[in-house]
């Protein structure tokens, strides 16, 4: 009996050899350490900081462009030495779906376009980021949740700041009560815009101050307060009508929350504004500037210094996402942060018209 085991563990043994012997050359596929990312729209915002933080980042790089600009698309492929079949158009964009180089869809598109790119992104099976503001109205927003979970790829939206180590700080207190709790938020965003025939002063693009910067201070009240808001009182107002005819100049929002929690916010393209200033029931604290590009500032009310400094928030965001991506991890800013936002711009714009209080419904 011993003699047989022998005899067939010898057996096994010279089979798995055999085994290794005729396949151990073949290479299995290696899980990537870096995700190809393709930039759609080559705008100010894609040129001037998500490209150079593309060369920052550990776990991504630039892998792909879509552009309508051929000239963009012979500046883009000899400045960052891309190949041609990673260069795509609007038309072709659909072709990604064939390129391995290509992980991620950056949409960088203005918001009226959001949604009929993230949607064609998804369809790729590709994953996919999208700047903010998300998109123009909540049923765009669930278009887009719905398609990418239709063709099992992730969707964030870029947010940066839920990435900022002192942003994640102050959400932080809040989750801890260092502070006690919140009673009260005051959040602002704005600079002054001196263009006049820009699409951020057209409706038909997702123009509008509420839109472009008043998803800082409206997402701020939000991470601040950890809740939802269910009410609303809003004002528009300009003090060049010539070039507001169609979108709001500056935008005053005074948000309810539960717990009698509330929040008074401010966007505007006429006036500088940023900072973020969180009242609590045992002090208080406060970012100055909230959402500046770097620089982020802000202090305690028992002398805490909020100073963290990161090399680059675009990176930091790409390189976090990466990582949930690769490693299957939740995502800090998922598609369905983005739509939250979008149901209060919409209760926003309806305040405004209808000159009155207006409940948020979830």
């Amino acid at each position: 009996m011993k003699s047989r085991r022998k005899f067939l563990k010898q057996l096994v043994g010279l089979s798995a050899l055999s085994v290794t012997q005729s396949f151990g050359n073949i290479l299995l596929p290696q899980p990537k350490t870096r995700l190809g990312v393709a930039l759609v729209g080559l705008g100010y915002y894609s040129t001037d900081l998500l490209a150079p933080a593309l060369k920052l980042t550990r776990h991504c790089s630039l892998a792909g462009i879509v552009t309508g600009t051929p000239a963009k698309a012979e500046r883009w492929k000899a400045e960052h030495n891309l190949a041609d079949k990673n260069i795509y158009n609007y038309e072709n964009f659909g072709a990604i779906a064939n390129n391995p180089d290509i992980d991620v869809v950056y949409i960088v598109l203005p918001p009226s376009l959001h949604a009929e790119y993230v949607i064609r992104a998804a369809a790729t099976g590709k994953h996919v980021w999208c700047e903010k503001p998300m998109a123009m109205t909540v049923a765009e927003c669930k278009q887009m949740i719905d398609a990418c979970k239709r063709h099992n790829v992730t969707l964030s939206i870029g947010y940066r700041m839920h990435h900022e180590p002192n942003t994640r700080q102050i959400i932080q207190f809040r989750k801890e009560l260092t502070y006690g709790s919140v009673v009260k938020v005051e959040a602002a965003a704005g600079y002054v815009d001196g263009r006049t025939d820009h699409w951020k002063q057209k409706k038909s693009m997702g123009g509008g101050s509420m839109y472009d910067m008043g998803v800082y201070p409206l997402n701020a009240t939000r991470y601040s307060t950890g809740l939802e808001p269910i009410a609303v009182t809003a004002r528009q107002s300009t003090t060049r009508p010539h070039i507001y005819k169609e979108v709001d100049e500056t935008m005053q929002f005074e948000l309810e929350f539960p717990n009698g929690i509330t929040a008074s916010c401010e966007t505007s393209f006429g006036k500088n504004l940023n900072n973020l200033l969180v009242t609590t029931s045992k002090g208080w604290y406060t970012l100055a500037p909230f959402q500046s590009y770097s620089g982020i500032n802000g202090v305690t009310s028992d002398g805490r210094k909020l100073n963290a400094v990161i090399p680059n928030q675009q990176a930091r965001q790409m390189d976090d996402d990466a990582l949930s991506i690769m490693n299957k991890t939740p995502l800090l800013v998922p598609g369905e942060e983005g739509l939250k936002d979008i149901r209060v711009v919409e209760a926003v714009y309806q305040s405004v018209v209808q000159k009155q209080r207006v409940t948020i419904k979830v």
